[in-house]
């Protein structure tokens, strides 16, 4: 018992001796840092400076830059000072600008105490001294000691560095801090207006994310070093404490804006995106918690989002960089930096590395690294873009001028055919010249076909409906010819049997009998009959393809005239045929429709071409499985004076970006060689120029429904 009563004795005086370490001035030669001199109160929250006053807890922080964390309490400190130096004016410098009450008590010479208070919480201009750090006059006479009080509250991290000094020492670290943060804004500014005078010439939304960020990065910065108080709002004494955590927070909500637009994700990484909508989400959280002053809660989270969406975007730029995308490099540079600078900060706060003007400064020394280096990065990824927009317009030129060239030698093939074939009619009757009329408007169309990059479509499905056909005809001629000789040759036998005076009138029935029993004169006949059946099914094959033919082409192009709506549509799925294959489920509903007046030929196009690209996109999604399905519905419009066609399919669906340019001429989702962008171009047209308009709805996956409505009269006004 007396061992540890001896050690309890020990400790406490030993604890007391600690705490009440003093601070030291000789003559100051620079700062003095008074941090490990400090003594922090540990008893009750809450407590009045009378409690303290008279309080014995207080422990020895012994750091050079204590951080007290974050609390919604007053932090109390005790400062013993002894000077041994000529001077006994001195000054109390606190470097920490982020702090919302600071409170030093003084003693008064008549045994009490005075208070001098300042803060983000008072307007700027009663500060005595005018700069950001927060400084007090104390008076401690040569060769005596003096207890001084510090109150802290604060909604961020109360650290504090502090020192003694004086007026010269005062003016030299306020110029020197006034020379790094001057040189750190002018370099924010010009970035910031030099990259939104190229927002304003290029219109690429990633400078004015980058202006934002840097824009509101700075004035972040300026707010830690509290001089956004001093020249910004310095009778705001509320913005002054809520600016840091709200500029804080706009600048990680841009600075997410511009590496989505920056690193392309929509394009490199779309399945992250979501992740950066949340964390923008989390920070306009956090600016509505500063604003309803939940300033601490805000401030709290602020903390946790910055850090966690910090390594979520190097996370993924640095997986964007390794899959290709260069310009991602400028990006992970830029924010490993700053990310570095930020941790020297912090363990400068922490007492890990030591509180000098470098890392004091380091976050703002990476941040104008950074911050080059993304505008560096920004312009080689316009740079890049750009370059590679100009190759696409002219692969796309090179497509169009060969488009042009092909349409043009077809076009002098035709007239060569036309010129050849003309210099034949002229020789004819008129029926030929008649014919002829008739050929010139069918090159008209043919040529309008050329344009919409149909002829070729046209052509194959005629000639394999009309060679199926054509083919069974020609198989049944060979067999037709061998019977009808084998008949011509047992009309000669019955003949020379029937005029042969050798033979009896029983022995001929029996010969002629046998012979037809030999020949097997009754499949003969059977056979005749099927083959003739045959041939009469493909030449009455053949004339309804060149009936389908006649109705699609419409050679009376030249007026309008009443024409069979449903009849065009079965015409031009004769032409389509070949392209319907046995996995595509036709499904047609044709209404009972009056005759309407348009140019028939021109609708048919439209059909084709609607109907061809509803092909496409089924082939798109099933081959070569089956499933697709094509449905076509004719009938009264909600208007009585208009019809409507509606050709619907289950394919790929067309995309929303895209649905606005699928009329425009040239513009085509289809490989190069399999369309010219010209169809739907000049549908459209033809549709306008009836008087009529296209509604087109599409699902992505689920297919695309095209409805044409068409008035039944051109005369509407």
């Amino acid at each position: 018992m007396r061992l540890w009563h001896i050690l309890f004795c020990f400790f406490v005086v030993a604890g007391n001796i600690h705490a009440q370490a003093e601070v030291i001035v000789n003559e100051l030669t620079q700062r003095l840092p008074v941090g490990k001199n400090l003594q922090l109160y540990t008893g009750v929250d809450g407590v009045s400076f009378s409690d303290v006053l008279s309080s014995t807890d207080f422990v020895l922080l012994d750091s050079e830059v204590p951080n007290l964390g974050t609390t919604k309490y007053d932090k109390w400190l005790r400062l013993p000072i002894t000077n041994q130096s000529k001077d006994a004016n001195l000054l109390l410098e606190i470097a920490y600008p982020l702090l919302d009450e600071v409170e030093l008590f003084l003693p008064d010479g008549k045994g009490g105490y005075r208070s001098v208070k300042l803060g983000e919480n008072q307007t700027f201009s009663k500060r005595k001294y005018q700069v950001p750090n927060y400084v007090f006059d104390i008076h401690v006479p040569r060769q005596t000691t003096q207890v001084f009080y510090l109150r802290i509250k604060s909604t961020e991290q109360i650290i504090l560095p502090i020192h003694i000094s004086n007026d010269l020492f005062l003016t030299l670290q306020a110029n020197n801090d006034n020379l790094v943060s001057g040189i750190y804004i002018g370099i924010v500014f010009i970035m910031a207006i030099y990259n939104l005078f190229l927002f304003f010439s290029v219109r690429e939304r990633g400078y004015l994310y980058y202006v934002l960020y840097v824009v509101f990065a700075g004035i972040t910065q300026m707010g830690i070093k509290g001089y956004s108080f001093q020249y910004l709002w310095p009778y705001w004494p509320d913005l002054a404490t809520k600016g840091p955590i709200i500029f804080g927070s706009l600048s990680g909500l841009s600075a997410l804006l511009f590496a989505d637009s920056f690193l392309q994700l929509k394009r490199n990484a779309n399945r992250v995106r979501w992740v950066f909508k949340v964390f923008i989400v989390l920070f306009i959280g956090t600016s509505l918690l500063a604003l309803f002053n939940w300033k601490q809660t805000a401030f709290l989270y602020m903390q946790l989002t910055t850090g966690v969406a910090s390594l979520f975007v190097l996370y993924v730029s640095y997986r964007v960089m390794i899959n290709g995308y260069k310009p991602a490099r400028y990006f992970v540079f830029g924010w490993t930096i700053l990310l570095l600078g930020s941790v020297v900060f912090l363990l400068k706060d922490y007492g890990v590395l030591e509180y000098n003007d470098f890392t004091s400064n380091s976050v703002q020394i990476a941040s104008i690294i950074e911050m080059a280096l993304l505008s560096f990065g920004l312009a080689y990824s316009i740079n890049m873009l750009k370059e590679e927009k100009e190759l696409s317009q002219a692969r796309e030129l090179a497509i169009s001028l060969e488009n042009e060239s092909l349409i043009r030698e077809q076009n002098v093939v035709l007239e060569k055919n036309v010129a050849e074939r003309t210099r034949e009619l002229t020789q004819s009757n008129e029926s030929l010249q008649t014919t002829l009329t008739h050929l010139k408007e069918t090159q008209s169309q043919l040529v309008e076909a050329e344009k919409m990059a149909s002829l070729g479509q046209l052509t194959a499905g005629v000639a394999h409906e009309i060679n199926n056909p054509i083919n069974f005809v020609t198989a049944n001629i060979g067999p037709l010819k061998r019977d009808i000789q084998m008949i011509w040759d047992t009309l000669d036998e019955v003949e020379r049997v029937a005029f042969s005076d050798a033979l009896s009138s029983t022995e001929k029935q029996e010969h002629i009998k046998a012979y037809k029993e030999e020949m097997d004169v009754d499949y003969l006949r059977t056979e005749v009959d099927f083959l003739l059946k045959g041939l009469h099914d493909g030449a009455h094959r053949t004339a309804e393809i060149v009936k389908s033919l006649r109705i699609f082409s419409r050679v009376d192009e030249d007026s309008l005239k009443p024409t069979d709506i449903n009849e065009g549509l079965e015409s031009t799925m004769v032409i389509l045929s070949s392209l319907v294959k046995e996995g595509i489920e036709v499904d047609k509903h044709y209404g009972n429709l009056p005759k309407v007046e348009c140019h028939g030929g021109k609708l048919n196009q439209v059909f084709l071409n609607v109907l061809t690209n509803a092909v496409y996109a089924i082939n798109k999604k099933f081959e070569p499985n089956t499933g697709g399905k094509l449905q076509i519905e004719t009938g009264i419009y909600e208007d009585p004076s208009f019809i409507y066609v509606k050709i619907a399919d289950n394919g790929i669906g067309i995309p929303k970006d895209i649905r606005e340019k699928i009329f425009e001429p040239f513009f085509t989702t289809k490989d190069v060689g399999e369309g010219t962008g010209l169809g739907m171009s000049i549908a459209y047209n033809t549709i306008a120029k009836h008087h009529g308009k296209i509604v087109v709805k599409s699902e992505i996956g689920e297919g695309t429904t095209f409805t044409l409505i068409i008035p039944i009269q051109q005369n509407i006004n």
